[in-house]
């Protein structure tokens, strides 16, 4: 199944629906959650065209998968949920509760995260 470019998170990094951004540089994008589900609850997201955690570990090359998680953790700081605690989640597929066919993680932070 090709990328779907009209996912919602294209059309956010494009500029076409509007974001609380957190963050932004020229391959990665950070948002606000708007179904948040944490006092902190940031989307980060490439910039590339990737359908999920898997295609991204395949698709992307080693530097850019290196920089995405390297700036996952200057967000978490910039967001100060280092200070107590944060969790990244990535759901990949249907029964993982993908909602966005688009690669992205999760920051959560600003309460006490309930075991898994």
């Amino acid at each position: 199944m090709p990328y779907d470019q009209n996912n919602i998170f294209a059309k956010i990094i494009r500029g076409e629906i509007p974001a609380s951004k957190v963050y932004e540089d020229e391959k990665i994008l950070a948002f606000h959650d708007i179904s948040k589900v944490a006092p902190i609850h940031v989307l980060v997201v490439p910039k590339g065209e990737y359908k999920n955690f898997s295609d991204f570990t395949a698709q992307a090359s080693t530097e850019e998968i290196s920089n995405f998680f390297k700036k996952v953790s200057e967000i978490a700081k910039l967001l100060e949920a280092d200070k107590s605690g944060f969790r990244i989640v990535s759901n990949t597929g249907f029964n993982a509760n993908q909602t966005v066919p688009h690669f992205h993680l999760h920051i959560l932070a600003g309460k006490k995260m309930h075991s898994l």
